[in-house]
């Protein structure tokens, strides 16, 4: 039982993080409870953490960020092929604490714990327990099937 905890509050926790940072970018909190506050802050602040990238990808990059943000977010809520989905948002987060590390130093990524939260992606991965899952139902159905 104490695994199938961990799992939905590791779900949770990843996947309301992730939805609360595409929640930020388009300007839905308040001035003070905002990062970015807004699409061109953004996408500022991507061009600013991958310099080794043309400025004209900065919009591109934002945009592939944001809509895999939603993406594993969505499917960490459902559980939904969760290992996989949980094996992604650990590459996302990594790669996302790297370029930070790279371009802007790696107190930045620390302070905003990055590699927490990609370390606790990738144990999600790894807790085989199914709860509250869509994958729970999807497994049953292909067996009864």
């Amino acid at each position: 039982m104490y695994n199938r905890i961990i799992k939905i509050f590791l779900r949770l926790a990843l996947s309301t993080a992730f939805l609360s940072a595409v929640a930020d970018r388009f300007g839905l909190y308040p001035s003070k409870m905002s990062v970015w506050g807004s699409w061109n802050s953004f996408v500022e602040y991507t061009g600013l953490i991958n310099p080794w990238f043309p400025p004209a990808l900065a919009s591109g990059l934002a945009t592939i960020a944001t809509v895999a943000e939603i993406i594993l977010g969505l499917f960490l809520i459902i559980g939904f092929k969760t290992e996989l989905t949980a094996k992604l948002s650990g590459y996302l987060v990594l790669l996302f604490a790297l370029s930070m590390t790279f371009s802007v130093g790696i107190k930045t990524a620390f302070d905003y714990s990055v590699f927490s939260a990609s370390a606790a992606a990738f144990s999600l991965s790894l807790i085989k327990d199914k709860f509250w899952e869509l994958d729970m139902i999807i497994t049953r159905n292909q067996r009864s099937g």
